[in-house]
């Protein structure tokens, strides 16, 4: 497991200064403390936890039923104020454990609940190496979470859309190159005046994706253009970044003193933004689809059956593209109006504005689709 010392200064001086934490919270206290004791540790001690780490992030990531862990032979319970101190060895009977089983597929409990449990259970143990074992153990598990299971992207910043909380719009940098007409996948040649001395710099993003923490799973350029081969594709790159977010929240579940250290921060920050940017495109181009599906549908005269529309919109809260589900013609043989679609948007979006369920954000931008839709069969209901 990587330790922090590891961590390139870089890439963290040029994170966002909203996004530091405060060196005196309780959490941050409780982050160092835990660092520190792991620091004081054997080397022996250090690897066998972090192989443990390592199992046990694995089969929580893949949602096992049941996963076995051993805490070591041997651990130092205090930072020593002068000095090596000794380490104390663990009663036998405490080494091995094991959590989950028949019990808990029936309760279905996930497994990362059952194993914060159990190490919170250990922790209050009264021998003193079991319980530094556990804290021990919960540390490792989550620096090996954050550091080890998820790539690190490019030091990026983002700016809040007005009336909005979170940054989800990448600032430009003053050496990005114009827009290019690329896939996301194709190499980019640019000769900069930072290259003068090597020539050429190739590189594999075009530069709407570049301005993103993780260029790599970047579908959709600011103007909602598909950057990539296939809404499928993007899709599945919106997957990847829901899991990304999902181990990190994973790790401030098991310790949520994680939050205090600055790789979590600066993940987080930066791959917080890319996906709500990224699933807010992704529901703007398939909603400019279904427009256009209706369009055709109708200008052959194959919507005159009734018909009813699932909107997809973003949800920032809950991280997850949703479909807003209405009717615009009831079922039976009725003839197909512009009109109608029009009329149905805009009872929508007066639905919509009161939908306290929302955030104000979500509903600013499910709006903003319905006034899509209904602009798009507004002209057509004049004809």
């Amino acid at each position: 497991m990587a330790k922090k010392s590891a961590v390139p200064h870089g890439l963290l001086k040029s994170h966002p200064s909203h996004l530091l934490v405060d060196p005196n919270s309780p959490l941050t206290l409780e982050y160092q403390a835990a660092q520190r004791l792991f620091d004081v540790q054997p080397t022996l001690v250090q690897r066998f936890l972090e192989a443990q780490a390592r199992q046990l992030a694995d089969a929580i990531l893949h949602n096992q039923l049941q996963a076995s862990f051993r805490l070591p032979d041997r651990v130092v319970v205090d930072i020593a104020q002068h000095g090596k101190q000794a380490p104390l060895p663990l009663p036998a009977e405490y080494r091995q454990q094991t959590i989950g089983g028949v019990i808990n597929r029936l309760t279905r409990i996930d497994l990362r609940t059952m194993l914060r449990q159990s190490l919170a259970e250990l922790e209050e143990s009264p021998e003193r190496p079991v319980a530094a074992s556990a804290g021990l153990l919960r540390y490792a598990v989550v620096i090996h979470m954050v550091y080890n299971m998820l790539p690190s992207g490019r030091s990026v910043t983002y700016q809040a859309a007005e009336g909005e909380e979170i940054p989800t719009i990448p600032v430009a940098g003053q050496d990005d190159p114009e827009s290019a007409i690329l896939a996301a996948s194709d190499a980019v040649v640019e000769d900069t005046a930072r290259n003068e001395q090597r020539g050429q710099l190739q590189v594999p993003f075009v530069p709407a994706a570049r301005r993103f923490y993780l260029p790599q799973w970047v579908a959709f350029d600011n103007e909602c253009h598909l950057l990539v081969n296939s809404v499928n594709e993007a899709e599945s790159h919106l997957t990847s970044m829901q899991m990304y977010l999902s181990i990190l929240h994973g790790a401030v579940s098991l310790a949520p003193y994680i939050v205090a250290d600055p790789l979590y921060q600066q993940k987080r920050y930066g791959m917080l933004g890319q996906l709500i940017n990224q699933g807010r495109a992704l529901a703007q181009y398939e909603t400019l689809e279904m427009i256009q599906t209706i369009q055709r549908r109708a200008a052959a005269h194959d919507l005159n059956r009734g018909l009813s529309l699932s909107m997809p919109y973003f949800d920032d809260q809950d991280l997850q593209l949703r479909t807003h589900d209405f009717e615009v013609i009831p079922g039976g043989r009725i003839m197909f109006v512009p009109a109608f679609v029009v009329r149905a948007a805009r009872q929508q979006k007066a639905m919509v504005a009161q939908d306290t369920r929302l955030s104000l954000s979500t509903r600013k931008y499910l709006l903003a689709e319905l006034g899509m839709l209904e602009k798009a069969f507004f002209t057509l209901s004049k004809d």
